[in-house]
């Protein structure tokens, strides 16, 4: 099952970078025999200031076609680490081919986009940076994999 990360901005070079590579190359590394993966990062700008229904528009643009359609939203469902592993691994086994992650810009995800939505995940009620978020989900999606290959870095 291929992953997308549908965001808003470009994340430059630096730690966030970083650490986005490392855990998204470590996802698709242990991902692969399971059937998860490759991961790519589609970034998606508003150059011309429309905020947030504008970025709703080019983040439904970058969507791959018929892609699960999951937003991080404060609003969304809390989980833990292993149910969020085997989310992953429903959605894998139901057949879907894609999984798009959505993370929107700094006002949020446009509303109709929230509705869309299959699934709405969040990472708690505090609203995060949304370039940390970016790193925050690599790294759960690494863990989601671990945790389906017995691997020992999530220790429950």
């Amino acid at each position: 099952m291929r992953v997308s990360l549908c965001v808003v901005g470009r994340l430059r070079a630096g730690p966030e970078r970083e650490l986005l590579d490392d855990y998204l190359t470590r996802f698709d590394r242990t991902g692969r025999a399971l059937g998860l993966g490759p991961a790519r990062v589609i970034e998606v700008e508003d150059k011309k200031g429309g905020g947030m229904a504008a970025e709703g528009k080019l983040l439904r643009a970058a969507l791959p076609k018929g892609a699960l359609l999951v937003t991080l939203d404060e609003r969304g469902k809390l989980l833990t680490s292993p149910e969020f592993s085997r989310k992953l691994g429903d959605w894998r086994d139901g057949g879907r081919q894609d999984v798009a992650f959505v993370i929107g810009g700094a006002d949020g995800i446009a509303p109709d986009l929230r509705t869309d939505a299959d699934f709405s995940l969040s990472f708690g009620k505090m609203v995060w940076p949304h370039m940390l978020v970016r790193v925050m989900l690599a790294e759960q999606l690494y863990r989601a994999a671990s945790i389906q290959a017995n691997s020992p870095y999530h220790r429950a």
